[in-house]
């Protein structure tokens, strides 16, 4: 049985990042997790610095989060938590949505009950599953309008996708994409995106015939892009590569909510189930061009780059970045988006700079300590 919507203060927020953990020698992933756990287990910080999947990664968890000034500084503290055990360590750690040197055919589970689960169910996908990704919560004020809201926000992932885009190279090979982590999403079969219902009640009648399946326990088994968390009262956005700098992770972060209290309070989008007609058409757009794709209305059939949209919907959406104190997350958005600047282009720019992948991983550690800036 699905467990109740809890309650949750409406339009808070709360950032999950899971980052690699690499060797300082050829930068391929490494399996210092556990250790890792340890050397921070005595450390304060808000929030929680978790195992996730492998050992060759580690997931940062801010707390409740009002504003992205307070997302930003917990996010800060756990990185510089992260990033002085693993100097300890001698190893390195950054973003990046995929690690360069991975096979998949190498990684174990990291001996977790739900990992050694996943790993006897899905086999070799669950292998290739070491991707690294930002997942955003948002408080919802009732279980109804959660599903509301998710729907809403489906109209934005090519936006996240594309802010956040940091996978261009898998394996040693540029694969032509901005995000490739999300191809490594596609093929399992609870993914894409969540049925179009938006009363609960319904929601928990189809929970009830899935799990019928045999594949579903729990929610964390849908491997939706966007999910509702009814243990957090939250709806879980979960496109976006993390990031290579964590203010950057705050400023996605900072236009999910502003976009939300947008969505719930205004309600600009009618909801139907056309909608996700064009979905993983606009979704594989933003994933191959990023922020030079092309989206297309469900409504209108109007066709527009998704940069120009972003700029749009900032202006839409100021009013309510000035109630949540969100001015200078989405500031630092609509900089990078007029400007150019991207994750996956800085990646590739270094690249073509050293011919040498090994380099750019050096470089996406310093980046991630906050010792280099991408431009």
């Amino acid at each position: 049985m699905l467990q109740p919507f809890a309650s949750s203060d409406s339009f808070t927020i709360g950032v999950e990042l899971e980052v690699q953990v690499v060797n300082t020698h050829d930068y391929n992933l490494t399996k210092a997790t556990t250790e890792l756990l340890s050397r921070v287990k005595a450390d304060n910080f808000a929030g929680a610095i978790n195992p996730e999947t492998t050992e060759g990664m580690i997931e940062l968890s801010t707390g409740i989060c009002r504003s992205f000034d307070q997302a930003t500084g917990e996010l800060k503290v756990l990185r510089d938590t992260l990033v002085r055990a693993a100097d300890f360590l001698n190893v390195g750690v950054c973003g990046g949505g995929t690690n360069f040197f991975q096979n998949w055919f190498d990684q174990r589970s990291d001996g977790r009950e739900r990992s050694e689960y996943l790993m006897g169910l899905y086999g070799a996908l669950y292998q290739q599953f070491t991707i690294f990704g930002q997942h955003v919560h948002v408080g919802c004020p009732d279980a109804d309008s959660a599903l509301v809201l998710l729907h809403s926000l489906s109209r934005y992932v090519p936006h996240f996708i594309a802010l956040a885009a940091s996978s261009p190279f898998v394996q040693g090979s540029d694969t032509q994409f901005q995000c490739a982590r999300l191809n490594s999403v596609a093929p399992f079969p609870l993914a894409g995106h969540a049925p179009f219902v938006t009363r609960w009640s319904e929601f928990e009648e189809y929970f009830d015939r899935m799990t019928n399946t045999g594949l579903v326990k729990s929610l964390k088994d849908f491997y939706w892009d966007i999910r509702p968390s009814p243990g957090f009262g939250t709806v879980e956005v979960r496109v976006m590569d993390t990031p290579l700098r964590v203010e950057w992770a705050a400023a996605i972060a900072a236009y999910i909510q502003v976009l939300s209290r947008y969505l719930l309070i205004d309600k600009p989008v009618r909801l139907s189930e056309r909608d996700y007609e064009v979905y993983r058409t606009n979704r594989f757009m933003a994933c191959r061009v990023g922020l030079d794709g092309t989206c297309v209305n469900p409504e209108t059939g109007h066709r527009s780059q998704i940069r120009d949209e972003i700029v749009a919907t900032l202006d839409a959406i100021s009013h309510h970045a000035q109630v949540l104190g969100a001015e200078e997350g989405l500031q630092i958005i609509k900089r990078a988006v007029t400007s150019g600047l991207s994750d996956a282009a800085w990646i590739r720019r270094v690249y073509r700079a050293h011919e040498s992948l090994h380099e750019v991983v050096r470089q996406q550690c310093q980046v991630w300590r906050g010792a280099q800036t991408p431009n």
